[in-house]
């Protein structure tokens, strides 16, 4: 009898080991588990910010499939997406997310966004409005002012444009945007300051520099801006006041102005040369 209860404690004990060991492994399981997870967000965001555009896509697409309850990896198809510059795409990934359970106004944002690159404005703004007023974001108060200078609502949009200017730390883009918005409005010098404002927060945005030399020339200010500019890019800036002299009727100035596009340029101006050509031959006939 001792004997028979002697080997039942041993098997107790081993027994208990194995359960011991059991339960190491499912603790190791989850352990691994946990780090797989880490791992994966640190994955997910590479290909988000520094991954090629189309090599993220198809992270995205292949995960989705594999998990497709997953909204996050939906976002990260739909912003892969963006940053391919496939925005229909984009859009109907963006649908089914605004569509999950879990929807957020930030995804709201980014269905705009993407509808806004197809060109289905009223849809965006339909988005956008649904969105309460008391979720202020630098994203959001972009798009909205880019909506209303849509709809030409200009004491709306200025009022976004100052808005989202003052949410974000790098307000170049949008300041080019709220510039060009002024442009197209005709009042010229308050484009020019925001251009200059646009150039100063980022010095390499050569968008806002040539916006600035078309407000300039609107103005019948035919001297390059003072701003940072490598050769090539002088070149291209007298080269569109040049245009803007010609369309001013300023046909004299905007010839020299050509004539100094192309002897600036470092290489073959072609652009250049093919207007000063045109405009020559225009004179002559």
């Amino acid at each position: 009898m001792r004997q028979m209860v002697g080997m039942l404690c041993i098997g107790g004990v081993m027994l208990l080991g194995a359960c011991d060991r059991m339960r190491g492994g499912a603790d190791v399981d989850r352990a691994f588990k946990g780090v797989n997870v880490i791992d994966e967000t640190n994955l997910n965001d590479i290909m988000l910010t520094v991954a090629n555009p189309d090599e993220a896509v198809e992270y995205f697409r292949r995960a989705s499939r594999q998990d497709p309850g997953r909204i996050d990896l939906q976002r990260g198809l739909g912003k892969s997406l963006i940053r391919a510059k496939r925005a229909s795409e984009a859009a109907t990934v963006w649908k089914k997310v605004v569509a999950h359970e879990e929807v957020t106004n930030d995804d709201r944002v980014d269905y705009a966004d993407a509808l806004i690159r197809t060109g289905d404005w009223d849809q965006a703004e339909i988005e956008l409005d649904k969105i309460p007023p008391t979720f202020e974001t630098y994203k959001r108060y972009r798009l909205e002012a880019m909506i209303a200078d849509s709809n030409r609502e200009w004491d709306r949009a200025d009022a976004f444009y100052e808005t989202a200017v003052g949410l974000t730390t790098k307000p170049s883009g949008v300041l080019n945007n709220w510039g060009y918005s002024k442009l197209t409005r005709g009042d010229f010098s308050d484009a020019e300051k925001l251009f200059l404002e646009a150039i100063t927060y980022d010095a390499g945005l050569f968008t806002a520099k040539n916006n600035l030399a078309l407000a300039r020339g609107a103005q019948r200010k035919y001297e390059l801006p003072v701003v940072t500019m490598t050769q090539v890019e002088r070149a291209q800036l007298l080269h569109t006041l040049g245009l803007s002299a010609v369309k001013q009727g300023d046909v004299a100035i905007g010839k020299g102005l050509l004539r100094e596009a192309v002897e600036t340029h470092p290489q073959h101006f072609e652009a250049a040369v093919r207007s000063l050509r045109a405009l020559e031959a225009n004179v002559t006939n």
